[in-house]
């Protein structure tokens, strides 16, 4: 059956601005370069006898657009260095975007100043991928939890600042007796919990989880999983979830947007991406997951490299990898397009029924 024309949307139809306006956490057009040149007197060069100056980026994010709706846990997938980990701290205000914007609760936050984000601050935590880096050694359990109460709730005394801590505590399955100790006393996955009850003290209703189970051994993995579920569940959290493993995106995930060097190239609700994958990117990495059943196609093995995000590709940063590239893709950069279902897909090839 031929859908070309009948089955997709543009990227700035109704159906995006009404999801927009249900959306807690808003990114529009997000690009983040980081300068590989150095200081000014390093980027003089000589060249055809003149002396110019020669600057080199790294352009880690190209245009990014999400919408996270209340109470949904958003994962973000890709392969290692393809941008993920670099919006999560973006939309933290850890790092300041080239371009773009980026709006809580309807208000732009982007370009608010240290002072005028601190209420958002307490609205939005975040949970780092190392629990062990994250954790001040200096400081004890105790301590490294009463903080940011302390911050943003002046006017606690002491004693509700200590029942807070303990309550928050065995909410993650830490015994509050051991407040005393210090973080390289307890295990990666006792620390991981240590660093999950830090972004709940201050009962957040957005978490940033940038690959939290990672560093942690499989069969702890799946308690913290839980733990964040949990979590959801009883605070009605919302997540902006970043994660490799495609395995805890389909248990852990509402909708998925996958990435490639530093683009969206497919967003879908978790059923739909794993029972349907549109992106040729994303039907290569459904296809390396291991499955027990005999009927599933075989593993797809893209060929060539990531092209480097110092010198993008002109076009679909994907046409160099993609069997099914032609010479609009690599002209032309495709944009997200809505499918009747939903999905949004970036690929000339989806939009023309090549696929």
């Amino acid at each position: 059956m031929n859908l070309k024309g009948a089955n997709l949307e543009s990227a700035e139809t109704p159906t995006q601005n009404e999801e927009s306006a249900d959306s807690l956490l808003q990114i529009r057009n997000l690009k983040k370069r980081f300068s590989l040149s150095g200081d000014f007197l390093e980027q003089l060069r000589f060249k055809g006898g003149k002396l110019v100056r020669h600057r080199e980026y790294v352009h880690a994010i190209n245009g990014v657009n999400l919408d996270i709706k209340r109470g949904e846990a958003l994962c973000v997938v890709g392969e290692s260095g393809c941008g993920k980990s670099t919006v999560a701290r973006t939309v933290m205000g850890l790092l300041t975007p080239t371009e773009g914007e980026i709006s809580y609760a309807g208000q732009r936050i982007d370009n608010l100043s240290s002072r005028e984000l601190l209420p958002f601050r307490k609205r939005m935590q975040m949970i780092f991928q190392n629990p062990y880096a994250s954790l001040n050694p200096r400081m004890t359990i105790q301590q490294t939890l009463e903080e940011p109460l302390r911050l943003h709730h002046p006017d606690w005394n002491r004693l509700k600042v200590q029942e807070k801590v303990q309550e928050v505590m065995s909410s993650v399955g830490i015994d509050p007796d051991w407040g005393k100790r210090f973080g390289h006393e307890f295990s990666g996955g006792q620390r991981q919990r240590i660093a999950i009850a830090r972004a709940l003290a201050v009962d957040p209703e957005f978490i940033v989880a940038d690959e939290p189970i990672s560093a942690l051994d499989v069969s702890i993995q799946a308690q913290v999983l839980n733990l964040l579920m949990d979590a959801q569940r009883d605070r009605n959290l919302t997540y902006l979830f970043i994660t490799h493993d495609l395995a805890v995106v389909e248990h852990f995930g509402t909708r998925v947007a996958v990435m490639y060097l530093g683009t969206v190239c497919e967003i879908a609700t978790t059923a739909t991406l794993f029972n349907k994958p549109r992106h040729p990117y994303t039907q290569a990495l459904l296809s390396a997951i291991p499955r027990l059943e005999d009927d599933r196609p075989q593993h797809i093995r893209l060929k060539g490299e990531v092209p480097t995000p110092v010198n993008l590709p002109s076009g679909c940063v994907f046409h160099g990898r993609c069997p099914y590239a032609n010479a609009r893709c690599r002209q032309e950069t495709p944009t997200l397009v809505t499918q009747l279902d939903g999905t949004r897909v970036a690929c000339h090839a989806v939009e023309e029924d090549r696929l």
